[in-house]
């Protein structure tokens, strides 16, 4: 595809992106796409693709108390526990405000390990990453931002999305789901969204603006981003999703490049 090309244009040292289709054929990449980069934020769908396995092990239940205030899982899932961005600070009661929270992940990691007995990290590799063949993945800290990847081994999670195999495809549609529809809130990075929807562990576009995926992204669009240049969506209505990891940090260089960019696959797409 050559519209994978234009990250050549983007100040990074290194980067390298790929699109994978519903059906697990890889479209095209560009880059060095087995290269290992720090994840951040685009490690939240990971640890939510182990939750959700764990919940269909029936070690977990979606609705059941994890957290502060009698949050559930589900409220830790989509980002309206009540916890503080990076604290664990309650400052909302759970199910009233979408507040990003790295510590609402941190949490659910914590209650997935008491109850599976397995610290998250193992479980994680056990549940998700050693099936999909993601040999080259870590979480090596904090389940909500410190994962370690390559293209390569996100083209497998972003095939197995759209498809899946570890999961019931009715679960998958419930992540894509908004939960607590008609909440605002704050997208990092992105300004106030009214509303700013979320599903479980995916952020949901609908018709938020400004975004970082494209103008032409449809409103089904789901995936994440991350503050150190990464970003996974899934496009339904293309049916495909892509990947993008980079060495530089989130700014405005990405607020920039990234809509086109997606703009420019999905056109090649078409």
């Amino acid at each position: 595809m050559q519209s994978l090309a234009m990250i050549e244009n983007w100040p990074t040292t290194t980067a390298a992106a790929a699109v994978v289709r519903a059906d697990g054929t890889v479209a095209g990449s560009y880059g060095p796409t087995s290269h290992r980069f720090p994840l951040a934020s685009v490690t939240k769908p990971l640890t939510a693709y182990a939750a959700l396995v764990a919940y269909e092990e029936g070690a977990v239940e979606l609705d059941e108390p994890a957290g502060p205030g009698g949050s559930t899982v589900r409220h830790l899932l989509a980002h309206t526990s009540g916890l503080a961005f990076d604290e664990h600070r309650v400052t909302a009661p759970p199910g009233t405000r979408r507040l990003y929270s790295n510590a609402g992940f941190e949490v659910l990691a914590d209650h997935i390990a008491k109850a599976t007995e397995i610290p998250f990290a193992e479980y994680l590799h056990q549940a998700v990453l050693e099936p999909l063949g993601m040999a080259a993945t870590t979480l090596d800290g904090s389940p909500a931002k410190d994962g370690v990847s390559t293209v390569d081994d996100l083209v497998r999670f972003a095939a197995e999305v759209q498809a899946p195999r570890l999961l019931d495809a009715r679960t998958v549609l419930e992540a894509m789901t908004v939960v607590h529809p008609g909440l605002s809130g704050i997208l990092p990075g992105y300004g106030h969204q009214k509303p700013n929807d979320w599903g479980l562990g995916f952020e949901i576009r609908d018709a938020k603006s400004p975004h970082w995926t494209g103008s032409s992204s449809s409103p089904r669009t789901f995936g994440h981003f991350g503050q150190s240049g990464t970003f996974l969506w899934i496009d339904p209505s293309a049916g495909s999703a892509c990947v993008a990891l980079t060495d530089r940090a989130f700014g405005q260089w990405a607020i920039e490049a990234w809509p086109p960019f997606t703009d420019a696959v999905l056109a090649e797409l078409r």
